[in-house]
């Protein structure tokens, strides 16, 4: 994955040891302290193993992180609140489907927090099963096909 510059913030890729601290800036602030998550639940098995994009601003601060896992799931988008709404989530989000294609994934899954359903959808994410609880905050699992073009 190379590195995705625009003039506001930057995307490269984050190693869960040497960039720890910067994915957890931002991961403990959006799930832990705004969204009230256990600090227990937010770091798991899949850290280590999985793939990490960072998104950081023009001084370097984080301001974004997201994760591809091994089992094919695209998990832990979190952007800092000031950053909401200013293209963080989505350029995350396309850099991550085009590793998840350059990799040769079939398919790329989530579990999308109910409020938030309508942005996968709009990149071409689509609903399966039933919304179930995680850590107190409503979900919906979710799917792209990434056989066909976008």
């Amino acid at each position: 994955m190379t590195t995705t510059t625009t003039t506001d913030f930057t995307l490269r890729p984050a190693s869960f040891i040497s960039d720890r601290e910067a994915l957890r800036a931002v991961r403990e602030t959006v799930f832990v302290a705004e969204q009230h998550a256990p600090p227990d639940t937010e770091w798991d098995s899949m850290d280590p193993v999985g793939d990490h994009l960072l998104a950081v601003n023009a001084t370097g601060a984080p301001i974004g992180t997201a994760r591809l896992t091994p089992d094919g799931r695209f998990s832990r988008l979190a952007v800092l609140k000031a950053w909401r709404g200013k293209g963080v989530g989505e350029a995350l989000l396309r850099a991550m489907i085009e590793k998840a294609r350059a990799q040769g994934w079939e398919q790329l899954t989530l579990y999308a927090q109910v409020a938030n359903e309508g942005f996968y959808t709009r990149h071409g994410f689509v609903r399966y099963g039933e919304p179930f609880d995680d850590v107190g905050i409503p979900h919906q699992s979710m799917h792209l096909d990434l056989r066909q073009p976008q």
